[in-house]
């Protein structure tokens, strides 16, 4: 249910782990063991975990905008992607900068032409750069501050 706002969260710097296959009572568990706060969209599985003593947010919200706004409102975070702190966006580990030459091979051509910094994620290998969609993650986090 929650996907894509784990994918936010993590370029902003969080550590969110996502599980659509797991079952109430082992993403409680997780989550009481873990120490974590629990998102959702499940009012029955926010009323459960609640009940057990885990922090745990309903997400009500319907677009990403509005749905960041909340979290950054309950949990005091800033809306905006600090590249030292973000974290890969499909597997949470932590991205680090990497030159150019080193990825030329796992790039498009057309990108290693148009930009200069990259960042690699510490565990897939994913390479990331400030591309075209930049400007659409910049807008969608100006949104979501002005919601605030």
């Amino acid at each position: 249910m929650l996907g894509r706002l784990t994918r936010w969260l993590r370029m902003l710097g969080h550590d969110v782990k996502y599980s659509s296959e797991l079952g109430d009572k082992k993403l409680i568990e997780i989550a009481k063991t873990e120490g974590r706060i629990l998102l959702t969209r499940d009012l029955e599985l926010y009323q459960q975990a609640t009940v057990r003593g885990v922090e745990s947010f309903l997400v009500e919200e319907k677009r990403e905008a509005e749905k960041l706004a909340a979290l950054a409102k309950r949990f005091n975070f800033k809306l905006e992607i600090d590249m030292a702190l973000s974290r890969c966006p499909k597997c949470n580990a932590g991205i680090r900068p990497i030159t150019k030459e080193k990825v030329l091979d796992r790039i498009p051509e057309k990108t290693a032409s148009k930009y200069e910094d990259f960042w690699e994620c510490n565990n897939c290998g994913q390479v990331y750069w400030r591309g075209a969609h930049w400007k659409r993650i910049s807008e969608a986090l100006r949104e979501a501050q002005s919601l605030l």
